[in-house]
């Protein structure tokens, strides 16, 4: 039997550990545990913004430097989400625990078998 705060289908964080350098790592109440490097953090922003770019034109042949991103702090949204803030200015992705667990890089939820 579920507790009342969680819906049934619905995924839910017990433990949330945030590294500035390194990233996310969410244990969840099934038992599951994911770690979420920077990069692929930010390069799967849900905002509106980076998703019409990521949709959009092709990447440069001449990518330009850019300094190591780090996280600049992580905030709770209601119940559902975490806004994260980037050391590239960029603060308007609001990453709901759905939306975190949709894209869990382990092999396990990306199916991959190598």
């Amino acid at each position: 039997m579920s507790s009342g705060s969680e819906v049934v289908g619905f995924p839910e964080p017990v433990q949330i550990s945030v590294s500035r350098s390194r990233g996310l790592t969410i244990q969840w109440r099934d038992g599951h545990r994911s770690e979420y490097p920077l990069r692929y953090l930010r390069d799967r922003c849900p905002c509106a913004t980076c998703s019409q770019t990521r949709s959009g034109a092709d990447p440069s042949p001449f990518p330009m430097f850019q300094p190591a991103l780090r996280l600049i702090n992580a905030e709770p949204v209601g119940r559902y989400a975490l806004r994260l803030q980037w050391s590239d200015g960029h603060n308007t992705g609001i990453y709901s625990w759905e939306y975190l667990r949709s894209i869990c890089p382990c092999q396990e939820c990306s199916g991959r078998t190598d």
